[in-house]
């Protein structure tokens, strides 16, 4: 719970739409209970989609959390 309580705060931090697709559900990146209930599992692959104005800065800020363990 606690990775996806950090990944949803810092792509909150943003303006721009953040979702996960993950076993063809779209997930609200920015919702922690969204997120929880797609139970995603550690080393499970995922794809990022962001829009909007910060896109480029949403897309390099989940990158680097998803590389560096979310902090576990």
């Amino acid at each position: 719970m606690r990775p996806a309580g950090i990944f949803a705060k810092e792509m909150g931090a943003f303006e721009s739409d953040v979702y996960i697709r993950y076993k063809k559900n779209r997930i609200n990146a920015k919702s922690l209970l969204n997120i929880i209930a797609a139970c995603i599992k550690c080393g499970a692959e995922i794809d990022l989609e962001i829009d909007g104005p910060d896109e480029k800065e949403a897309m390099a800020r989940a990158i680097e959390i998803i590389e560096t363990g979310l902090s576990e």
